[in-house]
């Protein structure tokens, strides 16, 4: 019994670390099942499909915490959680969508964009200003 539980410690371990070595962290709350291999399947897919669509040359892979076992469905991006109630793969890709957009602009580019939004407005003049 104790080499069954061991082993199956270190194989939980092991699974664990894979998934986060490739971004994919997953955490359940309570007797949640879930598709190991599907879920790393779909992050890897929407990251890729993200990255393809946006045509960014550099790879996009966010670090994401699936939390299964969660009181609603949603996606927390300031700690890349995707929260789900029940194990649902449209719903982790959405998430993981989301999280990959995020990823594709890092926070100093989006707000030199937010600056330039903010110049643009100040440097253009109304026409009816002109005719004055």
């Amino acid at each position: 019994m104790t080499n069954r539980l061991t082993s199956l410690i270190v194989v939980l371990f092991s699974v664990t670390a894979c998934f986060a070595q490739e971004g994919l962290i997953v955490q359940t709350q309570g007797k949640q099942k879930w598709p190991a291999a599907e879920a790393q399947k779909i992050y890897l897919s929407a990251c890729s499909v993200v990255q393809q669509e946006f045509g960014n040359s550099r790879p996009v892979a966010p670090r994401v915490t699936l939390v299964l076992g969660a009181s609603k469905n949603e996606v927390l991006f300031q700690g890349q959680e995707v929260r789900l109630t029940k194990w649902d793969p449209y719903g982790f890709a959405q998430g993981v969508v989301w999280l990959a957009f995020v990823d594709l602009m890092p926070s100093q580019q989006r707000l030199a964009i937010a600056k330039r939004a903010v110049d643009w407005v100040d440097a253009t003049v109304d026409v009816e200003h002109l005719r004055k």
